[in-house]
């Protein structure tokens, strides 16, 4: 139990900014285990953005709420999954090698693709929230941090590290997974869908699984593999996808 205990937060204190037990530390064993309590850690988020949103709403403005429990997640997270999807759009936008890709994506600047990205991500995220119905926007938020994350987690799961980068990157990574890790990172992934009320919602996982295709086939083609900010791509992308999901199921479903 002790040692699930330090996996946990191994992977609290990978993803987000929340203080944990100074045991805790990026041991390559349990980072690698820890990667099936990714998606538990996208409830948590999702909790808090949604607890802010909750309590913003009685404030202020429907659009205030909204913006005020982006900032809580960027601010649980430090932008973590943002910067990856940005570092993406500007070496894959810039760069025609998968050496020039690598290099481009460990630079800490941002780039005109990884601004214009963020602007258009950010936008179709709130405007998407903004379309579903007030009492249905805290199950939502809750249930796409889960299963977003457990569309990034599955490309550990399935994929290799690209080799380049690995040799030589700056921050520490899951890089592996086994099967029972994958089926426990699916439950945290899965379970919060439940609390939409609606079971057709469970459609979105087909978009979501397209989704996750198309970036492994993408990621390896160009670079043999993904690395950490190809994760935090998948993460954002799938977490607009499946707000367009839900839009899409209660307009047309119910």
């Amino acid at each position: 139990m002790k040692k699930e205990i330090r996996i946990f937060f191994t992977a609290l204190m990978f993803f987000t900014r929340i203080p944990c037990p100074s045991y805790t530390d990026h041991d390559p064993e349990y980072l690698n285990r820890s990667a099936k309590y990714f998606t538990l850690v996208g409830i948590i988020v999702g909790s808090i953005s949604a607890l802010v949103f909750y309590l913003s709403q009685w404030i202020f403005p429907l659009e205030i709420a909204l913006l005020l429990s982006f900032v809580a997640s960027i601010l649980t997270t430090g932008a973590f999954h943002e910067d990856g999807f940005a570092d993406v759009c500007d070496g894959f936008g810039g760069g025609w090698t998968k050496e020039k890709i690598l290099d481009i994506m460990k630079d800490s600047r941002v780039g005109t693709y990884g601004l214009v990205g963020l602007i258009l991500l950010m936008a179709l995220k709130f405007t998407a929230l903004h379309s579903i119905a007030s009492p249905l926007i805290i199950p939502t938020i809750i249930s796409a941090h889960a299963i977003s994350r457990l569309n990034s987690v599955s490309l550990i799961y399935t994929d290799e590290y690209a080799r380049e980068d690995l040799l030589s990157k700056a921050k520490p990574l899951a890089t592996k997974m086994s099967t029972t890790d994958f089926l426990i990172a699916c439950f945290f992934g899965l379970a919060p869908l439940i609390l939409m009320g609606n079971y057709y919602v469970f459609l979105s996982i087909i978009p979501l699984i397209l989704t996750k295709i198309y970036f492994s086939k993408y990621f390896n083609k160009w670079i043999g593999g993904y690395t950490g900010d190809c994760l935090g791509t998948v993460q954002q992308v799938s977490e607009v996808i499946y707000y367009l999901s839900v839009l899409l199921v209660l307009k047309f479903i119910g």
